[in-house]
């Protein structure tokens, strides 16, 4: 979603600050905006769409300063324009804003009732109007953004400077993300670790209801109230080099291709092979706490749902334990029974996930344990929840997720062997034949990626249609979902995902010889069940395209197309069966010509409700 980049320091702001703002473009944004300060003077551009747009601006009239705050904003409240892009001034005061102010309507008309003059329809020049008001009271620009946080209601991470106070940066954050990076006598501030990750690896976490005062040189950090805090800096092991495309087309390419290395690293140190078990280092409980437990809520959106429906059916094969997956947005609404013996697990890729956030804590406050599943280290969730499994993607800059998807798998089987070894549902053989299986994966995957060219092929044949079916059952079923997910994502074409038995309940109607149908058909216990829908797709005159095992000249036989994965991986299909689906939404969005990398609508991370 939205991002946000600031730097105080003895260099050049407006480079770094475009620099930032680059490695911040795969959360999605629809305009994008800087500030610095140069004298007692704010110096400000915005430009309606991509990020070029602003460097042309820049080009043509530049702005220099070494205190400077920047912003790609993805439209909440206001159309994407120009007048509603960040940064907003009121007076002296100069904001940048991630997320959703709730109370910003009646703000907006105690301060016009002031006298109060607002150009834009944006929540956040709230928050500029209200500091300004709340400084010319006091006189003092920090008390102002103090009193000013104290009131707002809702999500932020704000950046804000002041021309009264031109070497002064302030940045507080409550419910969005916000990292401070220190630099040798500088210092960064940004919405994401990628933006700032080529200047420091040295980060400081903002909580909620924190503040960042940069002034004189150093930085405080306080609460909202004023109460000093000491901040321990963390190490980010990510290097820089690993958000870039490596010669790759597009990152969502790359990141397909690195999910061989992306498994072995989310493995790596966690099989105990001769025990038959895992060991899952920030997992945080211990064998008597997962024998108590008597249900599971899995918890997540989008992706990471589809992760989360594996993820039932692998506990509840492996562990005998009933497993609910919920869609994060709903769980809270709904009065969820949740208590003490219940296990909550959170899955999101940013760990920022807005509704997944807010969901684990609706949990924890009804009793429930929380885990996360997450790929970024120390993110909102990650650090609120009791446990986590870290998954060791690395930075996944494509919108539409891959590698973070698969990681997430391998976690959820991961944590399906600790909790069925825990328990005594798993004997110690079961476990040595799942990770048996777990170990083979990136081999079969690097095996499974040599269809690439043949999809293209089968890409060119079936672009121009206008809408596609995926079917699958039982462990494939989520992955169907999946499959039509980033179609629809990246091509813009209608997609459904169907469990492959249903099929007859309603979408048969929609099959004739325009339709392409997407049947998950591998080597497996519901092998001849899928057979049999396939067969039904073919009566109706409906353009097959099967993903099959390796050999099988039976379903050759019956199809236009047979995308063949390798036979040996009935244990973890899911993870191998998602990759021509990736392949195949890649490939047409490409044809189609679409923006890969960045969706229209789409955000990376959404921080917002």
């Amino acid at each position: 979603m939205c991002g946000i980049v600031g730097y105080t320091g003895g260099r050049d702001a407006t480079s770094i600050i475009i620099e930032g703002l680059r490695k911040l473009e795969y959360r999605g944004y629809d305009s994008a905006g800087i500030c610095t300060i140069t004298e007692g003077k704010a110096s400000i551009k915005r430009s309606e769409g991509k990020l070029i747009n602003l460097e042309r601006l820049l080009a043509a009239d530049p702005i220099d300063g070494t205190v400077g705050i920047g912003h790609t904003r993805w439209a909440t409240h206001g159309r994407p324009s120009e007048i509603n892009a960040h940064p907003h001034q009121a007076g002296s005061v100069v904001v940048v804003h991630n997320g959703i102010i709730e109370n910003y309507l009646q703000l907006r008309d105690q301060l016009k009732a002031e006298g109060a003059t607002f150009k834009s329809e944006t929540d956040t020049e709230v928050i500029s109007h209200l500091i300004e008001s709340k400084r010319k009271k006091t006189g003092n620009f920090e008390t102002a953004v103090r009193e000013a946080l104290a009131v707002l209601e809702g999500a932020y991470a704000v950046c804000i400077l002041c021309e009264d106070e031109p070497g002064v940066l302030i940045a507080a954050k409550l419910g969005a993300p916000m990292v401070v990076g220190l630099g040798e006598g500088e210092y960064f501030v940004a919405s994401d670790i990628p933006a700032i990750l080529s200047h420091t690896r040295s980060m400081i976490f903002l909580e909620d209801g924190e503040v960042a005062v940069f002034k004189n040189g150093g930085v405080k950090f306080s609460t909202i109230a004023g109460e000093a805090l000491e901040k321990t800096p963390r190490h980010i092991d990510w290097s820089p080099h690993m958000a870039e495309k490596g010669g790759y087309r597009h990152f969502m390419l790359k990141e397909i291709f690195e999910q061989p290395r992306a498994v072995r690293d989310t493995i790596a140190g966690r099989l105990r092979e001769v025990e038959g078990d895992v060991y899952l280092e920030n997992l945080e409980m211990t064998d008597a706490d997962l024998q108590k437990i008597d249900r599971i809520c899995i918890i997540a959106c989008g992706t990471s749902w589809h992760a989360a429906l594996v993820g039932k059916f692998l506990i509840e094969e492996h562990c005998r334990v009933p497993v609910d997956v919920d869609i994060a947005s709903e769980f809270r609404y709904r009065n969820p029974v949740v208590n003490d013996k219940t296990l909550v697990m959170l899955i999101s890729q940013s760990g920022e996930t807005a509704d997944t956030l807010a969901a684990m804590r609706e949990s924890r406050r009804r009793g429930g344990k929380a885990v996360a599943i997450c790929n970024v280290v120390d993110s909102s969730i990650a650090r609120e929840a009791d446990g986590v499994i870290y998954t060791h993607a690395g930075p996944e800059i494509g919108v539409a997720s891959t590698k973070a998807f698969v990681t997430q798998l391998i976690a959820l089987y991961l944590f399906t062997i600790r909790l069925g070894r825990a328990r005594g549902a798993m004997s110690c053989e079961e476990g040595r034949k799942l990770i048996s299986s777990i170990v083979r994966v990136p081999a079969l995957m690097e095996e499974t990626l040599k269809l690439n060219e043949q999809v293209e092929k089968v890409a060119r044949n079936y672009m121009a249609a206008r809408d596609f079916l995926y079917l699958g059952r039982g462990m494939n079923y989520p992955i169907a979902l999946e499959g039509a997910l980033k179609l629809k994502e990246i091509s813009y074409i209608h997609a459904e995902g169907y469990a492959a038995g249903e099929m007859k309940h309603g979408p048969i109607a929609l099959i004739d010889e325009n339709m392409p149908v997407v049947v998950l058909v591998p080597k497996g216990a519901n092998y001849d069940k899928v057979f049999s829908n396939m067969e039904e797709v073919n009566a109706r005159g409906g353009r097959v395209i099967a993903v099959c095992s390796a050999g099988d000249e039976k379903v050759k036989s019956k199809v236009e197309v047979a995308l063949e994965i390798p036979e040996d991986g009935e244990d973890v299909v899911p993870i191998i069966v998602s990759i021509p689906m990736q392949l195949l939404a890649y490939h047409v969005a490409v044809l189609k010509g679409t923006d890969v990398d960045q969706p229209r609508n789409l955000a990376k991370s959404v921080t917002v409700e």
